[in-house]
């Protein structure tokens, strides 16, 4: 019995690496992004909450949506 899992072509390896691109990397960016700022009330839990379960739309709807809802700094 052998196990194919182990046998990854570089086709595999390149949609592995586009999959992490497209999907992992932008959703870390944007929940960093979401700790660094402050929001006003609840915002900041609801915008953790729809990147991480929003995955690629979530993260969508956070840079376009979410990042002008950020409190201004006042120094």
């Amino acid at each position: 019995m052998t196990n194919h899992f182990l046998m990854i072509g570089p086709w595999q390896l390149i949609i592995i690496l586009i999959t992490l691109g497209l999907g992992v990397i932008p959703m870390v960016i944007a929940l960093i992004d979401i700790l660094k700022y402050e929001f006003k009330g609840n915002n900041k839990i609801v915008w953790t909450l729809v990147v991480l379960f929003g995955n690629f739309l979530g993260v969508l709807l956070y840079f376009f949506i979410g990042r002008k809802q950020k409190l201004s700094s006042k120094s």
